[in-house]
């Protein structure tokens, strides 16, 4: 793996107000059509419904959507949803009253806890599920400001009462789901494979999904003349770039701290490049993540990492998606790599709120994934949830999950067990096999998701999951990001890995002969897949 050190190596517009009857709304089947109209028009037609509407308007010339956005509201106020979000303890007893606005800056509970972003969903409950859908499906590959973004079209379950203007989005989410049809038939004999690509996003990686939402929340505390300077992480690679990115588009201050020597060059050059204020550090990645929460404490730089519970209500998203992608239908299991373990409780989470406001009726079975180099989960789940221990992360080609304490531990335990879920590990060998198999079938995957796709096979082959199960792949980052490491394999050029499915480029001399031998050799052969 390369070295941290630098020198070492538009015209549409949603408005949503929520219709006094939403019972009159029909879900139709996949998306609402949606009509321009010019501004006269729309105001018109906005003021027959005094909630959600999917009425449209052409963008003012001269007008950002940004503008357009802010004009409607100008123009047709939003009636007051009623729509509420507010910090709780994690998984607290529910006679515990204790609770914060989303506007304070606080990160754990009096106990000394994890929080959660609690929603009301007494006031979402007031609209069927179906409203839920055909709202949602209306927004999908929109231009009109926030709802293009595959996270804010979801804004009513994400952060209801946020401004759009201080929304910081580059429309992330929206991303691929596709049939891996050859990977899955044949390596897995197995027809119904999906993987879920949140690498292709803003920065390459799912982090996008929760930043957006952190930095849009700062981007209003700041506007509040909260005592706030800048955001600051801990990262294995990903969340920095995230954060950078978005701090960078919204002029706030960015602060990283990296591990030394321990993640790829092309994730360390995103938050060089985005303008962050670079820490590398001669510690772990769990050494950081201490670093930053005392630096947190003690100035006024706002915590970014996923002890930070408004990261989760982006990602969580990502699970609306799939459903949306699937016309609403459920897939028997969704694989999760898993490190700081925010992430599988996001999941669990969208799925969760998709089944108890009617929009579903069941959650998939939930799988994390995990090195086997840094694998606490995996151990907890293997003795039976009885025996937590913090280990120390060995190193691990999947880097961004090179975490031996992870702060969501409590929030993923809750996850499995709520969806009868498993944990799984993948060796070194295991996940660079998997990632070099994947990627002859025409993906390019990176390591985390080869950590996920080896837990596949391993539980296709003792029978866990079945031949005919819809099953989705979460592919966490793109791989681009970890070229050296498919680099070395392809050479091979890991100590103590057979690299069985390496594909070196091969030498030959400049001559028509020569290339017709080896081309003749090649061709005689039976393939390797």
């Amino acid at each position: 793996m390369a070295s941290s050190y630098l020198f070492q190596s538009p015209n549409f517009s949603t408005n949503p107000k929520l219709s006094s009857t939403p019972t009159t709304l029909k879900a139709t089947p996949s998306f609402l059509s949606i009509k321009a109209s010019s501004p006269s028009s729309s105001s018109s037609s906005s003021s027959s419904s005094n909630n959600t509407t999917t009425t449209t308007t052409t963008t003012s010339k001269g007008n950002s959507i940004r503008d357009e956005a802010r004009r409607q509201n100008l123009t047709n106020p939003p009636q007051n949803q009623n729509f509420s979000a507010k910090y709780v303890p994690f998984n607290d007893d529910p006679a515990n009253t204790e609770s914060y606005s989303l506007d304070e800056i606080i990160y754990r509970s009096q106990s000394g806890g994890l929080l959660d972003v609690q929603h009301d969903f007494s006031a979402l409950k007031e609209f069927p599920g179906s409203y839920w859908r055909a709202l949602f499906d209306s927004r999908v590959g929109k231009t009109s400001w926030p709802y293009g973004s595959g996270v804010w079209s979801k804004k009513e379950w994400v952060l209801p009462e946020i401004s759009s203007d201080d929304i910081v989005s580059a429309f992330e989410g929206n991303s691929n789901l596709f049939w891996a049809e050859r990977f899955g038939k044949q390596f897995l004999e197995m027809n119904e494979l999906w993987v879920k690509h949140c690498g292709i996003s803003h920065t390459g990686s799912f982090k996008d999904l929760g930043m957006t939402v952190l930095v849009s929340q700062v981007n209003r505390l700041i506007k509040m003349n909260k005592p706030v300077v800048g955001v600051g992480c801990a990262s294995t690679g990903d969340t920095s770039a995230a954060l950078s990115a978005y701090c960078a588009s919204a002029g706030i201050p960015s602060f990283v701290f990296l591990p030394a020597n321990k993640i790829s060059m092309a994730q360390l050059v995103q938050p060089i490049a985005n303008g962050a204020y670079v820490l590398s550090i001669d510690t772990d990645f769990d050494g950081c993540m201490q670093l930053i929460r005392e630096v947190t404490s003690e100035l006024p730089i706002y915590l970014a990492n996923s002890l930070n519970s408004l990261r989760l209500e982006g990602q969580k998203t990502a699970a609306i998606e799939i459903l949306q992608q699937f016309d609403w239908e459920v897939p028997d299991w969704v694989i999760v790599p898993g490190g700081n373990l925010g992430n599988i409780y996001a999941f669990y989470k969208g799925f969760y709120m998709c089944k108890e406001l009617g929009l579903v009726d069941k959650i998939p079975r939930l799988v994390c994934a995990q090195a086997a180099n840094a694998n606490p989960l995996y151990l907890y789940y293997k003795s039976g949830w009885k025996d937590f221990k913090a280990v120390k992360a060995n190193r691990t080609f999947a880097s961004a999950i090179q975490i031996g304490d992870p702060v969501s531990i409590d929030r993923a335990v809750y996850a499995l067990k709520q969806s009868n879920g498993i944990v799984e590990e993948a060796t070194e060998e295991e996940l660079m096999d998997a990632m070099a198999q994947a990627d002859s079938t025409g993906m390019f995957i990176c390591p985390h998701t080869g950590v996920a796709l080896s837990a596949l096979m391993k539980l296709r082959k003792s029978g866990v999951i079945r031949q005919t199960d819809r099953t989705v792949v979460v592919s966490t980052a793109h791989g681009l990001k970890f070229t050296q490491s498919k680099i070395d394999y392809h050479s091979n050029n890991i100590k103590d890995m057979a690299c069985r499915f390496a594909n070196p480029p091969v030498s030959v001399k400049a001559d028509f002969g020569s290339v017709m031998d080896v081309l003749k050799k090649y061709l005689s052969k039976t393939p390797k897949y």
